[in-house]
């Protein structure tokens, strides 16, 4: 067969059609196979043609044979699940071997599922030959495998929590359903499982699961007669047509499914499901979870024995600290340059001592510097989380004009830039030669050259970066060691000098600073109060811990210690401000292992409101085994829900080269204690992967100028094919893992008229009549700053109605509605500087609610034309929404006053949470948003909250900005004009 026949397989694969492939089949007996086959036939059908061939007869169980194929990224890869079909494989050429398989089965199969979910092969992980990796792949996996095996001996009840969490209302909005609509009973529609018939019952609001699940059971004792009494603790309910349950000791009405039928005005339509069923669910799973332990253990081989090594204490050494800038490779810049490498020391953001420069050379690919670089703090001093930062630039002399009399001068051009950690991940300083693959500086690059905050992995694009050679010296014969925590706590024992008495002035000078909640810099004399009064903030202040761990000297073992010591002693605190000190600001492992400590104590739906953070500062931490991502996996073991959303905001970022390997690692341990959800996401990632074949079909068609119509039917008729159809039905939604995605209603799908030609797709419920589900999905676009900013206010209504403020719900009327949504939207848009508000990203529902769509520009980058502002008010408030709020009269200004108070009112329960929000934005500064990416994008957050300012002059504020959208409402009018003209002449 001549070479590049097939080349182009790929196109093939992915068109669609009944159009055949012709295959080549190799088998172990010699014969050789080839026939037409479909490309959504699976691979194990070869089984099928190959019984009527010769020497069948001589092959063993189909089981002992394993399918190969050549990949599309030119690797030869084991095909370990038989029912994939062909057009998912996408083999390079269409040619399978039929080999002896070696090794465990089931192992393999999982390992190749696993890969599939990750998007990259687990081999890659191996390749790295880490020992770093190596051991947290072997810790993590026994540590998930455990959790699965603890999780599979749970009873019935407890491990519905788990698989099944309850969806709650906040408490306060759940207590006042009642008296909001005066519903002082409602009706719900029950059936037994494997049953047609129903019962519809009535019950209090405030009645608990087991009295429905009680009548239920009474009602069909009355109508069928049973023999044996049934338990209402046999049971759990189920919503129909999703996998969503209702039970525990929660009121119905707090049950978020209840709570929306109560105010929509809709029935809501239950299950009776017996605990055998459950039981069998847990069956299930843990069979599956029981083979791969099975073959796991048989495979496993013995551990190696620990080496023993002569460590030093490294604070025995007070010597300097230096290293060997070698030379680079792979250099590419400007002949007329000379190149420069400058180096910093820093303990998170805090540099330690002065930054070293290296002397200029030459430019060529291969630059040799061979020199020493050493900084000004001694070895003793070394903070464990030190991180070595480099910059390479380059200096090009500037000559200014000939007739000016000055000097020429230097201009920095950024290069590159790379981190690296002074200590490995086993507490030892670092020895010997490493080489350093840097990460590219961006070309508007204006701040400072070393990177801090960036990653401490090396670029794994090797061959396309440019590489710096250090050396880090050996100082002693044996390893230098950080001292374990109990050489900390000795130290602090000797130089403790806690205990002082102090004057009432530096109490109240103590007081003003840390009451100061918008003070982050310190003059010195501050510095040395807040170090000299520690124990009395421990005592008094404690959620002021950040404030003390910012002026603490890194760079001085003898406070380190005292630090430490004092940190085992301090009380837990609330999430509000332990989330703070997951910042790249603090490094230090005791802080982070306390942080942790505090954050346990959140409540699995406190927690998943603030998973997208905690996803994006596992970015901070400098190595692989670390408490926070312990504690990520440990609870998404633990509640499916988290499991769910924590691998989809992973999955999100395995194209980027700096956490790739992190985030697919903790990825890998998930699957590990979760393999019977691999299926499920599998079935997920492949409804996703149709999706986006079909927007760019849609896309590909508009750029041909076709008409919208045939586009549509075009997309309909494409959406009808059997591979269409199998993949997007029958699958969970990945926006909520309690909707099923069941049966596509291909009538009624389109797409929208924006950039990205957006998919609407609309699903029926096969289980409920006349319910159906609507997504959309948008390719192309970065959504995590949408993602963000629906979040932010998603928690600004959760703390509205925990405070019984409910600025969102139907009541009794449109216009009633209306307005309530309205005071939240414009609080909502006022805090968080939400840009781009024309009237196209503005929806009402048919209940009334307003609502925004599109969080492109926020923390207020607000649009400019030619120069000009166009939206110059704080929030939208015309004159058209008043004459809603007012019912249409001029006059009624009870209604509008009534308004004015909701909207103060709403204002001030988020600036007595600002810390909070302010907390969360800075933690996202490690997605690198364009809008967020440094401390001072989150001032506009910080003003517009008030922090810092009293609840009087933050209202008296807010009150000059509501007056300011109503009087200016006029320039809102001219800008959706203006918008309005320029979408209709595109």
């Amino acid at each position: 067969m001549p070479p590049g026949v097939y080349y182009g397989m790929q196109d093939v694969w992915e068109k669609e059609g009944r159009e055949q492939v012709n295959m080549e089949f190799l088998l172990p007996t010699g014969i050789y196979l080839s026939f037409p086959v479909a490309r959504s036939d699976t691979i194990g059908m070869v089984w099928k043609h190959a019984r009527s061939e010769p020497l069948f007869n001589v092959l063993s169980d189909p089981d002992a044979y394993v399918f190969t194929c050549i990949n599309r990224t030119a690797e030869r890869e084991e095909l370990e699940d038989e029912q994939r079909r062909l057009c998912d494989v996408q083999p390079f050429m269409p040619v399978l071997r039929l080999v002896a398989r070696e090794g465990d089965r089931v192992e393999k199969l999982i390992n190749t599922q696993i890969s599939l979910l990750l998007g990259k092969g687990l081999h890659e992980f191996d390749a790295q030959k880490n020992h770093e990796v190596a051991e947290f792949r072997t810790k993590m996996r026994s540590f998930c495998e455990e959790k699965a095996q603890d999780r599979q001996r749970l009873p019935w009840h407890q491990w519905m929590e788990y698989n099944f969490p309850c969806d709650l209302e906040p408490f306060s909005r759940a207590a006042q359903s009642g008296k909001s609509r005066s519903v002082k009973k409602i009706f719900i529609n029950v059936k037994f499982e494997a049953s047609e018939e129903s019962f519809m019952l009535q019950l209090d609001p405030q009645d608990m699961p087991v009295v429905l699940m009680r009548s239920a059971l009474k009602k069909k004792a009355t109508v069928f007669r049973p023999v044996k009494q049934e338990k209402p603790e046999d049971y759990t309910l189920q919503v129909n047509g999703r996998w969503e349950f209702i039970y525990g000791k929660n009121p119905l009405c707090q049950f978020k499914y209840i709570f929306s039928c109560l105010y929509g005005g809709q029935t809501p339509h239950l299950t009776m499901v017996h605990h055998s069923t459950i039981t069998k669910y847990q069956e299930e799973q843990g069979t599956l979870s029981s083979q791969v332990s099975k073959s796991r253990s048989l495979s496993k081989p013995p551990p190696l024995p620990l080496k023993k090594q002569n460590t030093t204490s490294l604070w025995s050494i007070h010597e300097p600290f230096y290293i060997h800038l070698l030379q680079g490779s792979r250099v590419n810049a400007d002949e007329s340059m000379k190149l420069v490498v400058q180096a910093g020391l820093f303990h998170g953001s805090e540099l330690l001592c002065k930054v070293v420069t290296s002397s200029e050379v030459s430019v060529c690919s291969d630059p040799v510097w061979d020199q020493k670089l050493a900084f000004e703090i001694n070895l003793c001093d070394l903070p464990r989380m030190s991180r070595l930062c480099f910059a390479l630039y380059g200096v090009l002399e500037k000559t200014k004009k000939q007739r000016s009399t000055k000097k020429k001068k230097k201009a920095d051009c950024p290069l590159a830039w790379v981190n690296t950690m002074v200590f490995d991940y086993k507490d030892q300083l670092k020895t010997g030669e490493f080489l350093l693959s840097t990460w590219p500086s961006a070309p508007d690059d204006k701040g400072d050259l070393l990177n801090p905050m960036g990653t401490v992995e090396r670029n794994p694009n090797i061959d396309s970066t440019a590489g710096l050679l250090i050396r880090f010296s050996n100082f002693r014969p044996h390893p230098l060691c950080y001292p374990p925590l109990e050489k900390l706590l000795t130290t602090c024992t000797i130089h403790s000098r806690c205990g002082i008495s102090h004057c009432c002035a530096q109490h109240q000078k103590l007081k003003e600073i840390v009451d100061n909640k918008n003070h982050t810099e310190f003059f010195e004399d501050e510095k040395e109060l807040l170090w000299k009064l520690r124990g009395e903030v421990r005592a008094h202040y404690p959620e002021s811990l950040s404030k003390l761990l910012l002026i603490t000297k890194w760079n001085k073992h003898e406070d380190v210690a005292q630090m430490v010591c004092l940190l085992r002693k301090w009380p837990d605190l609330p999430a509000l401000h332990a989330l703070e000190l997951l910042d790249y600001s603090f490094p230090d492992p005791h802080v982070r292992s306390f942080t942790i400590r505090c954050l346990r104590k959140l409540r699995d739906d406190e927690l998943f409101q603030y998973l997208l953070q905690l996803v994006q500062v596992l970015k901070y931490e400098s190595y692989l085994d670390c408490d926070l991502t312990t504690f990520l996996l440990e609870r998404a073991l633990s509640n499916k829900k988290i499991g769910h959303f924590l691998y989809w905001h992973l999955r999100s970022e395995m194209h980027v080269s700096s956490v790739s390997l992190r985030f697919g690692l903790i990825l890998e341990a998930y699957c590990r204690g979760s393999i019977y959800h691999i299926k499920s996401l599998m079935k997920q990632n492949e409804a996703l992967n149709k999706m986006k074949a079909l927007n760019d079909f849609v896309k590909s068609g508009s750029q041909k100028s076709t008409s919208r119509s045939q586009i549509t039917e075009d997309m309909k008729l494409c959406i009808k094919q059997d591979t269409y159809v199998e993949a997007l039905s029958d699958t969970v939604s990945p926006l909520n893992p309690n909707i099923i995605l069941s049966d596509i209603c291909t009538e009624k799908c389109k797409f929208m008229d924006s950039k990205m030609k957006p998919l609407w797709l609309m699903y029926k419920n096969k289980w409920v009549q006349a319910d159906t589900v609507g997504i959309i999905f948008k390719n192309g676009d970065d959504l995590r700053q949408d993602m963000l900013t629906l979040q932010m206010i998603q928690l600004m209504d959760i703390l509205w109605k925990t405070e019984g403020l409910d600025l969102r719900d139907k009541l009794d009327q449109a216009i009633e509605e209306f307005t309530l949504s309205c005071a939240g939207y414009c609080v909502a848009t006022y805090v968080l500087g939400i840009g781009d508000r024309h009237s196209d990203n503005i929806m009402i529902r048919e209940n009334g609610q307003l609502f925004h769509i599109d969080f492109g520009h926020f923390l207020g980058n607000f649009k400019a034309k030619f120069g000009i502002n166009r939206e110059r008010v704080p929030f939208i408030l015309t004159y058209d929404f008043v004459h809603v709020i007012q019912q249409g009269r001029t006059n009624n200004s009870e209604k509008f006053e009534r308004f004015r108070e909701c909207c103060e009112q709403a204002y001030k329960i988020l600036c007595r949470n600002g810390t909070l929000f302010v907390n969360l934005f800075a933690l996202m500064r490690a997605a690198g948003l364009p809008e967020l990416s440094s401390s001072k994008d989150i001032q506009y957050l910080k003003d517009s909250l008030a922090l810092g300012k009293s609840e009087e002059e933050a209202l008296k504020n807010f009150k000059v900005k509501f007056n300011e959208a109503l009087r200016e409402s006029w320039k809102t009018k001219v800008n959706w004009m203006v918008h309005t003209f320029a979408k209709d002449n595109r």
